[in-house]
C-alpha cells in the first residue's frame, strides 16, 4: 500500500509539473501511507533541515516538497491545486489567497504565541524575518568604496559605469512575486528607489527570478552586485563556499524585512500534519537566537518588532499594489526606468 501511495504522489507531481514550472522537487518517504504535500518558494538547501526535523518526529509521514516561484504558487492555489501547506516569501500574494478564501484556519498554542504582527486571523503565520540586502563581489569592487546607503550606491554606479555595465543584478518584478513586493514597498518608503532604478537601467541590468541565482552569479564573478536579495540565502551561501568573494550589505537608510509565511490551502487533505509543521515553524520563529537553523527567527517576540527597521506588515495594505490598475502603472514606471534603450 505504501508503495502504491508513493506512486500516486509521483504521478500527481508529474501532472503538476506540466501545469507550472517546478524549480525543484523531493520526496521524503515515511514508513506509513500518509503524504504531506508542500508547495514552497524556499530552496531545498535552506529548508531541508526543517523537513527532516519534522519527519524525525513523525517517521510514518512522507513529505512531498515542491519548489516553485511565488507567482506560480499563487496561481496554482487559486487554480485549485491540491497541496496541504503553502510556504512563500511573497507576503502580499499569501495575504490575498487568505483574504479571498483560499486558506483554512489553524489554531494552536504555538500560533497563539506569535505576536499580532506575525499572524493574521488564524490563516497566515510568519516564522522568519529576512532582510533584503545588497550582495557585492569583493573582486569586482576591489579598490572602490563600499556604499552604506542608496545615495552612496547611486554615486558609486554613476562614477564607475565601466565596472558595473551588464554586471548589476536585481529581480524581474514582472515575474518575481518577492521582487515585486520588495520593489513596491521600497518605492513607498524611500524616494531613492526610483533614482536608483534609473541609474541601474542605464547600466544594462541583469534581471532574475530568484535570489539564489543572483547570489550564485555574484559568487562566480559574473555580477559585481545583486540588489535586494534575501539576506538569509546570501548568509547560507557564504557559510558554504564563498571563499571571501562575497560581501553582504544591509543598507543603513532603509531596509525591507520580509516575513516568510505559511498557510493551509483550502484544498488540503492532511490538515493535521500541515498544522503540526506550522506549529514547529512558529516555535522556531520565536527562538531567541539563530542557532543552527538556516533561516533567521522573527526577532523580538513582543508587540514591537525589531529596533530601527521593522518588517513589512501583514494586513490589507499589502493588496494595494495587487490592484490591476496599480500594478500596471507600477510596472510601466519600472520598465521605463530599468529597460532604457
Amino acid at each position: 500500500m505504501r508503495h502504491a501511495c508513493l506512486a500516486v504522489v509521483l504521478t500527481l507531481w508529474a501532472a503538476m509539473a506540466a501545469a507550472f514550472e517546478v524549480e525543484d522537487h523531493r520526496l521524503y518517504p515515511g514508513t506509513g501511507d500518509a503524504v504531506l504535500r508542500i508547495v514552497s518558494t524556499a530552496d531545498l538547501e535552506v529548508f531541508e533541515p526543517y523537513l527532516l526535523a519534522y519527519q524525525a518526529a513523525r517517521p510514518a509521514l512522507s513529505i512531498d516538497y515542491t519548489v516553485v516561484s511565488s507567482a506560480d504558487l499563487y496561481r496554482a492555489l487559486r487554480g485549485g491545486a491540491a497541496f496541504d501547506l503553502a510556504i512563500s516569501s511573497a507576503m502580499d500574494l499569501q495575504f490575498r489567497l487568505a483574504n479571498d478564501g483560499f486558506a483554512r484556519p489553524h489554531r494552536s498554542e504555538a500560533t497563539a504565541a506569535l505576536p499580532d504582527w506575525a499572524r493574521w486571523r488564524d490563516l497566515i503565520f510568519a516564522f522568519t524575518a529576512e532582510p533584503a540586502v545588497v550582495v557585492l563581489s569583493t573582486e569586482r569592487l576591489a579598490g572602490l568604496p563600499v556604499p552604506d546607503t542608496r545615495q552612496e550606491l547611486i554615486a558609486l554606479l554613476r562614477e564607475h559605469p565601466e565596472r558595473f555595465r551588464g554586471a548589476v543584478g536585481t529581480y524581474d518584478v514582472r515575474e518575481s512575486g518577492l521582487g515585486y513586493l520588495f520593489a513596491t514597498q521600497e518605492a513607498r518608503s524611500t524616494d531613492a528607489y526610483w533614482r536608483l532604478s534609473e541609474v541601474m537601467g542605464r547600466l544594462d541590468p541583469q534581471l532574475y527570478c530568484c535570489s539564489g541565482q543572483m547570489i550564485d552569479d555574484v559568487t562566480e564573478g559574473r555580477l559585481a552586485l545583486a540588489y535586494n536579495v534575501l539576506g538569509s540565502y546570501a548568509a547560507e551561501r557564504m557559510a558554504r563556499d564563498s571563499g571571501g568573494r562575497v560581501q553582504i550589505l544591509r543598507m543603513q537608510d532603509y531596509a525591507n524585512v520580509m516575513l516568510r509565511t505559511a498557510l493551509i490551502p483550502a484544498t488540503a487533505q492532511q490538515v493535521e500534519a500541515a498544522g503540526g509543521l506550522i506549529d514547529m515553524l512558529a516555535r522556531l520563529g520565536l527562538r531567541d537566537a539563530p542557532e543552527d537553523w538556516p533561516l533567521p527567527p522573527l526577532g523580538q517576540s513582543g508587540d514591537t518588532p525589531f529596533t530601527g527597521f521593522g518588517p513589512i506588515r501583514l494586513g490589507p495594505a499589502l493588496m494595494v499594489y495587487l490592484d490591476p490598475l496599480n500594478r500596471r502603472t507600477f510596472l510601466e514606471e519600472w520598465e521605463n526606468a530599468m529597460e532604457q534603450r
